[in-house]
């Protein structure tokens, strides 16, 4: 059941779509706190909604927490005691809930249309954004009757006493205070007898046993009423105590609004494809609401495991920042072992179609010795191909990209010259050879600044204005192809 801790934590995602980054900061939060105090994480899906449910996106949100490694004791594909862990299959344990609820008086028919709702309110002066006023609490049995032979079906509503104030403490904001009669009964069953979410996700974590509930502040409004369901579920046997409440921040996007999920970096398969690695992505994510320490933003997921408790969650939005997230994820891939950093390549580099699906030992042998010189450079692993591609490349298929052809100086004919005559002859391809052959010719034969010197040389070889460090890159690519790739420009600018 719980881990020592006695610690119960759920997170229940809705496949209504792509991941968003602020419902996977919510699993990693949960995810974090479970390992943190030795509970248990449990995983559900809330798919009630079939209009907008699709099982496209439930895969995708599975696909999701294994590509970042958070993994879970409890739910989706695990099992455990509370079977079955989507809620589209739970509706009979619904269905008996309402029964005893209704038996021991915690529900009541509703009858009142909206319209009918909006009428009262402004008869009376009352603004109709007050929501539901409570007049079907106490209709007599005429006229529920009367009410049926119209040929209605009611709504269910919770009976939510009127006498006391509602309040809690937030496990991220301090105590919250909801007074008395400050929201409406909410409706928990539908005319044609579904149950709502209103009902169904507090069910759900009685049922299971949820000891701590960390979710977004966007739900910090429904708690109240969650409190009051909570009492009628203990009063009826299905619960055993009110969980904990812990509400996290917002994810802002630009311009202080909130991150929306048509914005492109709320699509976390995006930075995926981008070239985050999972380390880089979990750190960034953390840090949206969380910190390990003030002077210190790069650190693991067993770092954060140790150090993390939702009482030090920040209840200020959180603002995403692509440039710091690239930059957090750079410092996790200078972290990778060179190997490791290499096989994490190959995927892009495949994308790109820089490498075929079966990479030959030979282009892997090319590969491993050039890796080095970028790990160090790369913020993005979907940099790979523009980086590397040169490498792979065939000479006379090389792209010159016409930015590095734009900034040539009127001395790259000569530049290349200089260098051909200097490399054909060379005896050994090493880069300090190449470097000091490259050095006597350009720099102190022809007098061009170092500044300069190379970049002919650079266009040449790589295609690019900038590439990786220039004479490790022409040892790696070979005499032959180096000397065809300077003969090539050199032809083509006549």
């Amino acid at each position: 059941m719980s881990g020592p801790s006695g610690v119960r934590v759920r997170f229940c995602p809705s496949p209504t779509g792509t991941p968003h980054v602020g419902l996977i900061r919510t699993a990693l939060f949960n995810w974090a706190y479970a390992r943190h105090t030795g509970g248990k994480l449990v995983f559900r899906i809330e798919d009630t909604d079939s209009a907008r449910d699709s099982e496209e996106s439930y895969a995708q949100i599975l696909e999701a927490l294994r590509w970042l490694g958070l993994d879970w004791d409890e739910g989706i594909d695990v099992g455990g005691p509370h079977e079955p862990y989507r809620q589209s299959r739970r509706r009979p344990l619904y269905d008996d809930v309402v029964r005893r609820l209704r038996e021991a008086g915690h529900l009541y028919e509703s009858f009142s249309t909206a319209e009918e709702i909006a009428a009262r309110h402004e008869a009376a002066g009352r603004s109709a954004a007050l929501g539901y006023d409570g007049f079907d609490r106490d209709l007599t049995p005429e006229q529920v009757a009367a009410f049926r032979e119209q040929g209605r079906e009611p709504t269910l509503r919770l009976r939510v006493p009127q006498d006391r104030d509602y309040s809690f403490d937030d496990l991220v904001r301090g105590r919250i205070e909801f007074k008395a009669g400050s929201f409406p009964d909410p409706v928990l069953v539908r005319a044609n007898g579904e149950p709502l979410y209103t009902l169904v996700n507090p069910v759900d974590d009685a049922l299971m046993g949820i000891t701590h509930v960390l979710r977004g502040e966007d739900l910090l409004s429904s708690t109240a009423r969650q409190i009051a369901l909570y009492e009628a579920l203990i009063d009826v046997g299905v619960a055993r105590a009110v969980p904990r409440f812990g509400h996290l921040p917002y994810v802002m996007g630009e311009g202080s609004k909130k991150l929306s999920k048509r914005d492109p970096e709320s699509n976390l398969f995006h930075h995926r494809d981008r070239g985050f690695v999972p380390e880089g992505l979990l750190n960034y994510l953390a840090l949206l609401g969380w910190g390990i320490a003030e002077d210190r933003d790069v650190f693991g997921v067993e770092e954060m495991v140790a150090a993390f408790d939702v009482a030090d969650v920040n209840a200020s939005p959180a603002r995403f920042d692509p440039a710091k997230a690239e930059a957090i994820n750079a410092a996790h891939l200078r972290l990778l072992a060179p190997e490791d950093f290499r096989e994490r390549l190959v995927p892009y580099l495949q994308a790109g179609a820089v490498l075929p699906a079966q990479p030959t030992a030979e282009q892997l042998a090319r590969l491993a010795a050039a890796a080095p010189l970028v790990q160090e450079r790369m913020t993005l692993l979907g940099q790979a191909p523009g980086m590397l591609g040169f490498l792979f490349a065939p000479d006379e298929e090389l792209v010159l990209e016409q930015d590095a052809l734009s900034a040539l100086r009127p001395e790259a004919a000569d530049v290349l010259d200089a260098a051909l005559a200097a490399l054909e002859p060379l005896a050994g391809w090493t880069t300090p050879a190449v470097e000091a052959a490259l050095r006597a010719a350009v720099v102190e034969g022809l007098g061009v600044k170092p500044k300069f010197a190379f970049a002919p040389v650079r266009t040449a070889v790589t295609g690019r204005r900038v590439s990786p460090p220039l004479f490790e890159s022409m040892e790696i690519l070979g005499r032959d192809s180096s000397l065809a790739r300077l003969r090539r420009l050199r032809a083509t600018l006549g």
